[in-house]
């Protein structure tokens, strides 16, 4: 949406550290994700996508989950874009604990991040309970439909910030989430306090550290100043 990169846009210019909330419209579906997410091998989910391979039971089931899941849904970003230093060892000082090589590789250069949350909210959770009792096959593909519209909306977000940090003179690195390689789930807890994402967004954590609404993504996103 043409007013959510103009609002970012505003953001990286600007090196505002106040964390910003958006709703998004619902992204086109990538079926092929879809069917990928729900256990589908990957050759034969592009070939069904794309029409190549019919499989008019797989077909129909997506079309069934996606048809029960209108109106369940809730597309929203958190985001705050703070400032990237590096110690004496070369790892970036953020608003959280953390000792991650991997990250540390792939914020080198940056002088901003953006740190985000995306849920697509907790519609889809309890349509999974109802048919987990049920019809177990339809909860599976509620599971992988669910997961694809969670990141559909992340690559959206994505999208956005990279659009706007080319238009302000930086490249915007790859997303780096926790729980990806060496950085630990562990900074969960603070990451979405400093987007204070429990009351604005609705994601809280369990004892495992996983996230509720289960559709939700948090990552980082390293904007390197060209």
């Amino acid at each position: 949406m043409r007013e959510y990169f103009d609002k970012i846009l505003v953001d990286i210019k600007g090196q505002g550290t106040v964390p910003q909330y958006l709703e998004y419209d619902e992204p086109p579906v990538e079926k092929a994700e879809a069917l990928r997410y729900s256990g589908y091998p990957a050759d034969r989910a592009v070939a069904v996508a794309s029409g190549k391979l019919e499989d008019e039971a797989v077909s129909a089931m997506v079309d069934k989950v996606f048809e029960l899941m209108k109106g369940q849904l809730v597309l929203k970003v958190g985001y705050k874009i703070v400032p990237i230093s590096f110690d004496e060892e070369g790892f970036p000082i953020l608003p959280f604990e953390q000792r991650s090589e991997q990250l540390k590789g792939n914020l080198e250069g940056c002088s901003l991040a953006v740190l985000f949350a995306a849920t697509v909210g907790s519609g889809i959770d309890r349509l999974i309970r109802r048919y987990e009792r049920t019809e177990a096959k339809t909860a599976l593909f509620l599971q992988g439909c669910g997961a694809e519209r969670a990141e559909s909306l992340t690559n959206a977000f994505n999208n956005d910030v990279k659009n706007a940090a080319e238009l302000a003179g930086y490249k915007a690195h790859p997303r780096f989430s926790p729980g990806f390689g060496d950085l630990p789930l562990t900074v969960q807890t603070e990451f979405l306090a400093l987007l204070d994402a429990g009351r604005r967004m609705g994601i809280t954590l369990n004892e495992s550290l996983l996230m509720s609404p289960s559709k939700s993504v948090t990552a980082i996103i390293g904007l390197e100043k060209l």
